[in-house]
């Protein structure tokens, strides 16, 4: 394993010239219960945990921190199997089960956070893998992180599939009152059959929901990131309809379709997963991905245009452009009339 080649990378796999760590700062460790069989963890102590993200690259932020890299989530689409062939690790299985973990984030960014070189940036989580994963009930990065954050009023968003982020449900609210902070969790479809073979190690959609839900009733509006709409699987109107209702049911601040797209990387693990699932598929997805990683705008735009019209109907709307807003405790808000849609900035 290439430890000397992992480095400070960005959003989509760009490195700096100097590694976070070295082979000396790496501790491999398995844990004996159910939960993390057969996975392997990595732990390191980083060197820097605040990565930059290219200018060139579509997202709408500039900076992020991932204590993880490799996901149990294990979602056979994840865009961020990749990074995991920096260190000859493999991007299937590998990405699933080879966790590396930056131990000694909280502290890192603390430091960082402090430096006179350091504007107070925008900072995402969650956009790369899984900040709540399965392996953050073991190793408890993510209060430390949100400490720093709040203790600096440094403003930041949370992007999750994960049930655990409602342990860290006070640090929000208190981070909230300092400076901006944007949370939103991701639900792509309802279909148990799709989702236990294509996120099998994530929470079902409905506790997604149920995250959604909590944090209503503590007066923090949540947005849901409708990801990945996946073609001729989640597609079809009723589908989208069904979801986006229980979207709004769950009293989501906001929703925002995104079709599946399919990176170098994840686009062999996907198909690999497709031909054994679904091959009856296999064709029309090589002519609908034919021109790259992305579907062609007319597929987008018409997802975009039904989740949008049935976001509107069920009385949410789709979200503004931008990342954070200020989260203000407050009395929970009503449910959903569909008579005056509301609008929040969401990953």
């Amino acid at each position: 394993m290439r430890w000397e080649n992992l480095t400070d990378e960005s959003e989509h796999g760009r490195a700096a010239d100097t590694a976070l760590f070295g082979a000396d700062a790496v501790t491999t460790r398995t844990f004996d219960t159910p939960e993390f069989q057969g996975i392997t963890f990595h732990e390191v102590r980083a060197r820097s945990v605040l990565n930059r993200v290219p200018g060139a690259s579509r997202m709408p932020f500039e900076w992020t921190v991932n204590p993880y890299r490799g996901c149990t989530h294990a979602c056979v689409y994840c865009f961020a199997r990749k990074t995991h062939s920096y260190l000859d690790l493999d991007t299937g299985i590998g990405f699933d089960s080879q966790i590396v973990v930056k131990i000694n984030a909280p502290e890192v960014l603390r430091r960082q956070l402090g430096s006179r070189r350091w504007q107070g940036d925008h900072v995402a989580m969650g956009t790369n893998v899984d900040c709540y994963q399965r392996a953050e009930g073991r190793y408890r990065l993510m209060p430390g992180i949100i400490s720093a954050l709040t203790d600096h009023a440094n403003p930041f968003s949370i992007l999750t599939k994960g049930t655990l982020i409602l342990r860290d449900l006070d640090l929000l609210v208190r981070a909230a009152e300092v400076t901006d902070v944007g949370v939103s969790v991701s639900v792509g479809f309802l279909d148990a059959e799709l989702w236990r073979t294509v996120e099998p190690g994530t929470p079902a959609p409905e506790r997604r929901l149920d995250v959604v839900r909590a944090f209503g009733e503590h007066g923090i509006g949540c947005g849901v990131l409708m990801a990945p709409v996946i073609p001729f699987l989640s597609d079809h109107p009723a589908q989208l309809r069904a979801t986006v209702r229980a979207i709004a049911a769950a009293g989501a601040t906001s929703v925002t379709p995104l079709v599946l797209h399919l990176r170098p990387g994840a686009r062999e693990w996907f198909m690999h997963w497709l031909g054994q699932h679904h091959p009856h598929l296999v064709r029309r997805y090589e002519r609908l991905y034919a021109e790259g990683a992305y579907a062609p705008k007319w597929y987008q735009r018409r997802i975009t245009r039904q989740v949008h019209e049935l976001a509107q109907e069920y009385g949410i709307g789709p979200a503004r452009a931008g990342l954070a807003r200020r989260i203000r405790p407050a009395e929970p808000a009503p449910a959903p009339t569909g008579e005056e849609p509301v609008q929040l900035s969401l990953l």
